[in-house]
């Protein structure tokens, strides 16, 4: 090719206009690249090795699956390793797709857009080692998007620009989406999506490595559930040529078991130091709700004679935390969440009627509303203005912080404002809560909210990254489940059910080393008293005590 048949002086581009001899030989290789990208990937695509430099792609096998599925099927969802070929994989298919179809037009979306524009190269790279009669005249050729001479065309962005946004995609490509931001996942579907799915043969194609449960976890969980229509690739680290069991054990060295779990495992692992055990998060399971609207997830209606509570937090409704509540049913062990709502531009002017519906809905529902800053707002509107009378009261006490109370004391508030103390005993009591099964959170939202709350430095429990007001009426629920007024309302005393739960764990764990036989008669049934040895002494305890002997660590051989 001469140099005025080269695009802008690039020998290995062919410009538009430009008009070649095709030999048999080349009609039939062209007419098979075009049927199969599979044979044309393997025959003319080639790619640079970080050992070998510019080689011939030779395709693994979860690579042509993976090329064959994403060809068949509109929606597909691959979770992948580290350093499985996914992105060469991909170029391939996407350089195929503009070849060999007309007016096609693919999106490629990262998290940043050098991630994108990475792919773009490779598909570039691909592109000008082909020979001149299998490329398209170029029109436009740089690093944030190419234009072929058969209308298709190719743009790099990053998936938080708006750079997609109201135009028409063919096929939508997100690379480690995953590791997208929360609100930027969600805010891409709702916007960018509906442009998809309006389309009869429009596509999306999705790959990553795990990163918590977020909205790639819940695509994939829906998937396997076949509750939507994306098809999953799953490849497992042991498929790459060269990775067995002494490359593991020399990666874990070399990194840690919580990184080989989540790059190359590829389990949908959160942070380790979370409030709730890790193991009990990824065992969570959430549920699809029965009535939803943007702010409103729904899991159960009211049912007559079931009592509900809903806690309450407040934020300035400026687009930064959200105003939350969450909707639990106590009528019984366990509790379970069955709505919530999460709005982070309502004010909190109207938010009490958003308020004051639900309680409402939910059987005239006892509310108890977090009052630091606007909540104490939002908790005088609801009682006072608008005459809701099934809210909880706290008085201040001394040594114990507060407590609810009747609100009938000279000195007892609307709501509960969240101290230090209440909300150490919140994470306290919650944490129980739900690592025993004694609450059962049904919401993804929520449960990927769990997963971020995580320890920090200063020795509280925050948001690692994102938002914390879901969990915060939690934390709240879980400061009110321990206090005398609950009890007496719903006749529950957590700690002593779990303590009738476990009695025979406990007998089975003490009873052996324990009780001492020295041929006396140690046990008395008209006291109910028992020896126990510690390490200091032999002590004599009614058997009520040794719960808490036991509870507190005091018990020795």
């Amino acid at each position: 090719m001469t140099k005025n048949s080269s695009y802008l002086g690039n020998k290995n581009l062919k410009k538009t206009g430009i008009a070649l001899s095709f030999t048999p030989e080349q009609v039939q290789e062209y007419i098979k690249c075009a049927r199969d990208p599979v044979y044309f990937t393997k025959n003319y695509v080639k790619i640079v090795n970080v050992d070998e430099g510019l080689v011939p792609f030779t395709l693994r096998d979860y690579q042509e699956d993976m090329i064959n599925l994403a060809v068949r099927e509109r929606f597909v969802i691959c979770k992948m390793p580290r350093q499985v070929g996914k992105s060469v994989t991909v170029a391939a298919l996407l350089l195929w797709y503009v070849l060999f179809t007309e007016s096609y037009s693919i999106a490629i979306l990262a998290n940043k857009g050098d991630q994108a524009r990475e792919i773009l190269g490779r598909i570039q790279l691909a592109y000008e080692h082909l020979p001149k009669w299998l490329q398209q005249g170029v029109i436009e050729w740089n690093k944030g998007n190419i234009e072929l001479e058969n209308g298709s065309k190719i743009l790099a962005a990053a998936t938080a620009g708006g750079n997609i946004r109201g135009t028409s995609q063919n096929l939508i490509y997100l690379d480690e989406f995953a590791f997208v931001p929360n609100n930027i996942q969600e805010s891409f579907f709702a916007s960018v999506y509906p442009t998809i799915s309006s389309g009869q043969t429009t596509k999306v194609l999705i790959t990553s490595t795990p990163n918590g449960m977020n909205l790639f976890y819940k695509l994939w969980v829906e998937s396997e559930q076949q509750r939507n229509n994306y098809k999953r690739i799953d490849i497992h680290w042991s498929q790459v040529p060269g990775r067995d069991d002494k490359w593991k054990e020399e990666t874990i060295r070399n990194t840690s078991e919580f990184q080989f779990r989540q790059e190359y495992e590829c389990e949908f692992l959160g942070s380790t130091n979370t409030l709730i055990d890790p193991s009990i998060l990824r065992r969570m399971v959430y549920s699809n709700p029965i009535n939803e609207s943007t702010d409103t997830s729904i899991y159960h209606s009211p049912s007559q004679g079931r009592l509900y509570i809903i806690i309450v937090d407040t934020s300035r409704g400026t687009s930064n935390d959200y105003s939350a509540f969450q909707v639990i049913d106590v009528t019984e062990l366990p509790y379970k969440q069955v709505a919530k709502y999460r709005n982070n531009t309502i004010s909190s002017y109207l938010y009490p009627n958003v308020i004051l519906s639900a309680a409402k809905y939910f059987n005239n529902a006892m509310i108890l509303v977090e009052s630091n800053d606007v909540g104490q707002q939002v908790a005088d509107i609801l009682y006072n203005d608008l005459e809701y009378e099934n809210m909880f009261f706290t008085t201040p006490t001394a040594d114990h912080g507060p407590i609810i109370s009747a609100g009938f004391r000279g000195h007892s508030f609307l709501g509960i404002k969240t101290t230090k103390l209440v909300k150490r005993l919140g994470c306290s009591n919650l944490k129980t809560l739900i690592e025993s099964n004694k609450l059962i959170i049904q919401d993804l939202d929520t449960i990927q909210e769990l997963v971020r709350f995580t320890a920090q430095p200063n020795g509280t429990y925050e948001a690692e990254e994102g938002n914390d007001d879901l969990v915060m009426g939690l934390v709240l629920f879980g400061w009110l489940s321990n206090q005398n007024y609950f009890k007496d309302m719903v006749n529950v005393d957590l700690r002593e059910t779990l303590n009738k739960e476990n009695v025979q764990k406990i007998d089975e764990m003490v009873l052996p080393f324990a009780i001492v036989d020295d041929g006396q008669d140690m046990y008395k049934d008209e006291d109910k008293e028992v020896f126990i040895a510690t390490k200091d002494d032999s002590w004599l305890v009614k058997d009520q005590d040794l719960l808490d002997l036991v509870d507190n660590s005091r018990i020795y051989h």
